[in-house]
C-alpha cells in the first residue's frame, strides 16, 4: 500500500522542480514535468541552466531517492503532478483515467488472468500511462506491455512515468488507428478516445467505418484492439455509456457478435462524472477462438460510489461469485 507521506514527497519534488524549469525555460508546466522527470530517471541535469538554478534543482533531487519509493507511490505522485498541470488550459484529449477506476480495472484483470504467469499487454490509447501502470502495480504476473499514443505531450509523460516505475514497456508515438507494428497480445486495456476520426481514407480499411461521413474513433479503436489480440485474449474497455446507441450501433453489435464473447458490462457511478453524457462503463470481452465459450450469464451491474465501502464490498462479493460460477475463461 502506498504511504501518503511518500506520495506527497514525490509530488512536492516534481511540482517544485517543474515550476523552476517552467519559469526558466518558458515552457508549460506539463512540458517542464517531462523535463524534471527525465532528470530524475537519468540522474543528471543538462548544462544549459545557470549555476544557481542547477544548484537549486540538484538540492531538491538529492532530497529524495526513487529507489526508496514503491511503484505505487511514484505513480500516485506523478498522477497528482500531472493533474496539477492539467488544471491550466487542458485540451480535451488531455484527461486521465480516475484512480479508483484504474484500480478496479486492475482487480478485474487479476481475477481474469490469475492462471497466467506471463502475459503481453497493449493499451492503444495509453495517454499518461496511469491506467496501465495502476494495473501493472497490482498484478503478480510478469507482463511485457506496449502502449501507443498520438499526443506528443501525453506519450512523453507516459515515458517518464513508466521509466520511473521501471515497468517493462515499449511505447509508440503514433496514430493507433494506423498500422501498429505490434504482435497480437494476451490482454488489451484502454480508456477509449471518444469522437469522430478525421482520416476517412484510413477509416475505410475498417469494417466499422461509417456508411457516410466521418467514422467514430471509439468504434474503430475497438476493432483495432481486437485485430491485435490473440484468439482467446481478453479486452477491457472504458466506454461511453452511449456506445450502443445511435445510427452506427447496429453495425457495432453485429461485429462484436461475430468477433468476441461478451463477459461483462459494469456501469461506473454517475457521481464520478460532471455530466451524465460523460458517464462511462467497463466493457469486458474476449476474442473468439476454438476453445472460447460464452459465460453462463454475462456480468452486468451498476457499481456503487467508490466512497461507499459497504456497498462496494457487496458488489465485489457478487463479482467474485460470478467469476467462480459463470466465468469460462
Amino acid at each position: 500500500m502506498a504511504d501518503f507521506k511518500n506520495v506527497e514527497s514525490i509530488y512536492r519534488l516534481l511540482h517544485e522542480t517543474a515550476t523552476i524549469i517552467s519559469e526558466k525555460e518558458q515552457v508549460s508546466y506539463l512540458d517542464a514535468l517531462i523535463m524534471t522527470g527525465e532528470n530524475l530517471v537519468q540522474g543528471g541535469i543538462q548544462d544549459k541552466y545557470d549555476e544557481q538554478t542547477k544548484n537549486d534543482l540538484i538540492y531538491k533531487y538529492e532530497s529524495l531517492s526513487l529507489d526508496e519509493l514503491s511503484k505505487e507511490e511514484i505513480r500516485k505522485g506523478y498522477q497528482l503532478a500531472i493533474l496539477k498541470g492539467m488544471q491550466d488550459g487542458v485540451q480535451s484529449q488531455h484527461a486521465m483515467t480516475p484512480d479508483a477506476v484504474a484500480l478496479f480495472v486492475g482487480y478485474l484483470v487479476e481475477k481474469t488472468m490469475s492462471k497466467k504467469e506471463r502475459i503481453t499487454l497493449l493499451d492503444p490509447a495509453i495517454g499518461t500511462g496511469n491506467l496501465v501502470s495502476a494495473v501493472l502495480n497490482q498484478t503478480k504476473m510478469k507482463v511485457f506491455s506496449y502502449g501507443s499514443e498520438v499526443d506528443e505531450t501525453l506519450i512523453k509523460l507516459a515515458y517518464v512515468n513508466m521509466n520511473a516505475q521501471e515497468h517493462d514497456i515499449q511505447l509508440y508515438h503514433q496514430d493507433s488507428l494506423q498500422s501498429l507494428m505490434i504482435d497480437p497480445v494476451d490482454l488489451v486495456i484502454t480508456d477509449l478516445p471518444v469522437g469522430y476520426y478525421p482520416n476517412d481514407d484510413m477509416a475505410s480499411k475498417y469494417r466499422l467505418k461509417a456508411d457516410t461521413g466521418h467514422s467514430f474513433s471509439h468504434h474503430l479503436m475497438i476493432e483495432q484492439a481486437l485485430n491485435h489480440t490473440k484468439e482467446g485474449g481478453f479486452l477491457f474497455f472504458l466506454i461511453p455509456n452511449f456506445l450502443f446507441a445511435g445510427d452506427q450501433a447496429q453495425k457495432l453489435n453485429k461485429y462484436l457478435r461475430e468477433e468476441a464473447v461478451i463477459h461483462g458490462l459494469l456501469q461506473l457511478p454517475l457521481t464520478m462524472f460532471k455530466k451524465e453524457e460523460q458517464a462511462k462503463s467497463i466493457f469486458f470481452i474476449q476474442k473468439k477462438g476454438e476453445e472460447v465459450t460464452a459465460p453462463k450469464e454475462a456480468l452486468m451491474a451498476e457499481l456503487p460510489s467508490f466512497s461507499d465501502p459497504r456497498a462496494l464490498q457487496s458488489i465485489m462479493e457478487k463479482i467474485d461469485a460470478w467469476f467462480k460460477t459463470s466465468f469460462t475463461g
